[in-house]
């Protein structure tokens, strides 16, 4: 008995001519059955005939011919089949049928010997097994639909977590060019870049053929994660199940990455926003204190108003103060919670005032009691208007500022949006967009609003209205 890893390469013409005779009945199986898989310009080729057969079986003959070894023969074939049949045969079950096949016809000059499939317009082959017997240590691959669905540094971490087996293999799918510098992004990443021409499911698409024909690709893989929150991708993640790999499905559902688990069919979640961390009663006084100084720094006052305190610690550790008192101290109010600390910080009420103010206990605020000197009212709110807006924290405390005053002027609880962009026009010489754009933020004037903290936006009728949240009572 000879010795089959002693074998000649695939150049014996039977050989040949058993996969050109299989691929021949394939491409009439699907005109007959499934002709939408076909290119348009070859639906309708008689391909039964025996003219339109000898055609066919002489040119992939003499691509499979040319070929120096078994690598090359498939790459050629795959390339003579994308000629034929569109992207979505590949993604069919019928594809991975007919690779076993093949795989089967060419023997290959060692147990460990692979098969290597590539699209023809890849830079690059992908490589992937030809057998899951193969003994070497078992890896896992990622498939990541980049138009779809975008992957941060932690998302991977939580992903290794999720798989038996190391990812080694990341490949990414898009048009590259509509994604900026993402390319260079992924790239230092580790991932390799498979480039898409522009169009709907483009890279869904590449990705499915390439994820189709993986389990002819790297023997010792073993986990294959397919990473898009396209619905389409159910397809390649039900074909590989089918082919022995552990699959994951991996998905973004709103601000919660889900993995699908193909053997257990059970679920994993990954928060994209995790809660902030709850700091300690001692760090959470720190954290305020620093806050009223950068504040007193600013404004060149000791006292601050209590809400605006409210809004930039909201804005810094994106969560209320009186979410961390009502934790800290249960049914306490955010008053409550600075009178409750008189060596740290000193509230101050005044006359006719429905805003409170406050300081640090260090400040020696005995010497600067609350007047119109030192407050930022009048004259002296118009100064600090004519300053410079560097942040979208300070342009939402002069638009609160404004808001105020145009409440306090009017004696009414909201005020108009139009008269709150005429003032701050008037003070600052210059439109509410205009600062807007000069911030970069991309939103307009009522959508900022909507994210402010401080204030609450209504609808009447056609018009927009606004007033004060009362944050220090909540």
């Amino acid at each position: 008995m000879s010795d089959p890893s002693s074998a000649p390469l695939a150049t014996d013409t039977a050989i040949i001519d058993q996969i050109c005779d299989r691929v021949y009945q394939i491409v009439l199986d699907i005109q007959q059955q499934h002709p939408e898989l076909l290119k348009e310009k070859y639906r309708k080729i008689p391909w039964h005939t025996s003219h339109n057969q000898s055609v066919l079986i002489t040119k992939l003959k003499a691509r499979l011919t040319q070929a120096e070894d078994e690598e090359t023969k498939m790459i050629n074939l795959r390339r003579f089949l994308e000629i034929l049949l569109l992207p979505s045969y590949f993604t069919q079950p019928s594809f991975g049928e007919l690779t076993q096949t093949l795989q089967s016809l060419i023997p290959q000059t060692s147990p460990s010997a692979s098969l290597k499939v590539v699209s023809s317009d890849s830079s690059e082959s992908v490589s992937s097994p030809a057998s899951v017997t193969n003994d070497s240590p078992g890896i896992a691959i990622l498939l990541l639909d980049a138009e779809n669905l975008q992957l941060d540094i932690e998302t991977e971490r939580f992903l290794a977590k999720v798989c038996t087996y190391a990812i080694q293999i990341k490949v990414a799918f898009a048009n590259w060019r509509s994604l900026g510098k993402k390319d260079a992004e992924f790239h230092s990443r580790g991932y390799e870049l498979i480039h898409v021409p522009p169009g709907k499911d483009s890279a869904d698409m590449k990705m499915a053929t390439v994820g189709a024909s993986i389990f002819i690709h790297y023997p010792n893989a073993r986990e294959i994660l397919v990473c898009s929150s396209d619905g389409g991708m159910t397809h390649l993640y039900n074909t590989l199940q089918t082919h022995g790999f552990t699959v994951y499905l991996v998905r973004k559902q709103g601000d919660n990455i889900t993995v699908l688990n193909s053997n257990t069919n059970q679920t994993q979640r990954h928060c994209l926003n995790p809660s902030p961390e709850i700091p300690g009663l001692e760090e959470f006084i720190n954290q305020i204190k620093a806050i009223i100084r950068l504040e007193q720094t600013r404004t060149g006052n000791l006292w601050v108003e209590l809400s605006q305190v409210s809004t930039l610690f909201g804005s810094h550790h994106h969560t209320r103060i009186s979410h961390l008192v009502s934790l800290h101290c249960p049914g306490k109010t955010v008053q409550d919670f600075f009178r409750d600390y008189p060596s740290e910080f000193v509230l101050h009420d005044l006359p006719e005032q429905s805003e409170l103010y406050v300081t640090l206990f260090e400040s020696n605020p005995s010497d600067f009691t609350p007047n119109s000197n030192v407050l930022p009212e009048s004259t002296a709110l118009e100064s600090s208007l004519n300053k410079m807006i560097r942040s979208k924290v300070e342009l939402e405390q002069e638009l609160t500022r404004i808001v105020k005053r145009l409440m306090a002027a009017s004696g009414q609880t909201y005020v108009p949006i139009s008269n709150v962009g005429s003032e701050f026009c008037k003070q600052h010489k210059q439109g509410i967009t205009q600062v807007l754009k000069g911030l970069n933020i991309n939103a307009k004037f009522v959508t900022f609003l909507k994210s402010c903290h401080s204030l609450n936006l209504k609808k009447t009728g056609k018009e927009h209205k606004i007033t004060i949240c009362n944050l220090t009572v909540k």
